[in-house]
């Protein structure tokens, strides 16, 4: 049963989420701390508690398509990544993923807190969910 992490990476905070072949994105806690190794170290707790084996993380391309200077910390991440977890990494368009979390999170009138991550980790269910729905199309 395949079991994947969504990941919307940011330099302070990594959105995270989580599905499996059910094809449903969830949001799970943001890797928010200060510290880099702390944010690795929940990464680490959430691959291993998850039982993870497919990395699935947002790339920044700028909107005319081209990979702008963000792209390259996401390019470094995701070796960090696969030198870290040897697991398979795919890489999803996440763009405006962000400016659609934090929307949603204004109509249902909750407050948006950026520092706590929550609007990041709904942005990686965004990112795993585009994946999971291009892998396994809803029947109907």
């Amino acid at each position: 049963m395949p079991r994947y992490l969504g990941i919307d990476y940011g330099e302070k905070r990594i959105g995270l989420s989580w599905g499996d072949e059910l094809g449903i994105a969830m949001p799970l806690p943001a890797a928010a701390r200060t510290e880099k190794a702390e944010r690795w170290f929940h990464i680490e707790a959430m691959v291993r508690e998850r039982g993870i084996d497919t990395l699935v993380v947002g790339y920044p391309y700028n909107m005319d398509g081209s990979a702008g200077f963000k792209a390259r910390e996401v390019d470094a991440f995701v070796e960090r990544l696969k030198d870290r977890f040897s697991l398979p990494v795919h890489l999803v368009d996440e763009r405006l993923t962000s400016s659609v979390a934090e929307a949603r999170y204004r109509r249902s009138g909750t407050k948006v807190d950026r520092k706590s991550g929550r609007v990041d980790s709904h942005a990686a269910a965004l990112i795993l969910q585009d994946f999971l729905d291009r892998r396994h199309p809803p029947e109907g």
